[in-house]
């Protein structure tokens, strides 16, 4: 995996807890509870762990089992707020570093689609659009609590869009055969079982619970695809781009699913099967 996607993920030693107090739950077959955004969960311990981490799942939090900051709690916390506590900080303080966290997580989530694109060979014509726009995320992540909770993140991020959708075009028109455009389509259910999506546009597609046991994901856009109880049994993504931990985290797979290196196999999938 490149060292700069690594650096991309979660650390929760470094962070206080962020996602567990500033995030929203609702009570479903997501969290067993609901819990208003800035509020702490009660199961988060003084010391900013879960104190229900090895059973989240037997105990009705699934959601957070999937769920990847991209290392922005740990950039909120250590960086944006110099390593201060929480429940030490001034009230206003505490909100602000609530209000920042979800703005640093989509920050973070782009940079982790521009370091990957800025690894495809394919996508060189554009990788010093690609770089550029990288440091500018980067310097926006930098800046204080007050300019992050003012930032327009979507007009960024539709800046951001407009590389990776060329990046797709790029990496997607070296791939043989015809290629799919099922961007945005609705395909829960759907019935893909080896269904061949080689260098298919799977962009913002809702594949909740479908079948795609076996399928040919090689080299497809799965930027922003929904995959929650998807079924990736045996199903071949080697190649395929923009994908994420939490993407593969809420859908079901096997020891024969084949993922590209960007990503792990988690560790609940044999034991859901």
């Amino acid at each position: 995996m490149h060292e700069q996607l690594i650096d991309l993920r979660g650390d929760c030693e470094r962070c206080f807890g962020l996602c567990c107090v500033a995030l929203p739950f609702t009570a479903s077959a997501d969290f067993a509870l609901d819990k208003p955004a800035g509020t702490p969960c009660p199961n988060l311990r003084d010391d900013h762990r879960c104190g229900i981490h090895a059973k989240l799942r037997t105990e009705g939090f699934t959601g957070c089992t999937v769920y990847d900051c991209f290392g922005a709690g740990q950039k909120v916390s250590q960086i944006t707020f110099g390593g201060r506590d929480r429940r030490t900080a001034p009230p206003a303080e505490a909100r602000r570093m609530s209000d920042v966290f979800p703005v640093v997580r989509q920050l973070h989530e782009l940079l982790w689609y521009l370091t990957e694109a800025l690894t495809l060979p394919a996508a060189h014509p554009v990788h010093a659009d690609l770089r550029a726009m990288l440091e500018r995320t980067e310097e926006l992540t930098r800046t204080t609590a007050e300019e992050l909770t003012a930032l327009d993140v979507p007009a960024h991020r539709q800046e951001v869009n407009v590389l990776l959708l060329r990046t797709s075009e790029l990496v997607r028109a070296g791939i043989g055969g015809r290629k799919k455009n099922r961007r945005g389509a609705d395909l829960m259910g759907a019935r893909l079982k080896g269904a061949d999506l080689r260098g298919a546009t799977l962009r913002g597609a809702y594949l909740i619970a479908a079948d795609l046991t076996g399928a040919d994901l090689r080299g497809a856009d799965l930027i922003g695809a929904d995959l929650r109880d998807a079924d990736l049994t045996d199903a071949d993504l080697t190649g395929a781009f923009f994908v994420t931990q939490p993407q593969l985290n809420a859908a079901r797979g096997s020891a024969g699913t084949r993922l590209p290196d960007s990503v792990a196999r988690p560790a609940h999938w044999t034991a859901r099967l």
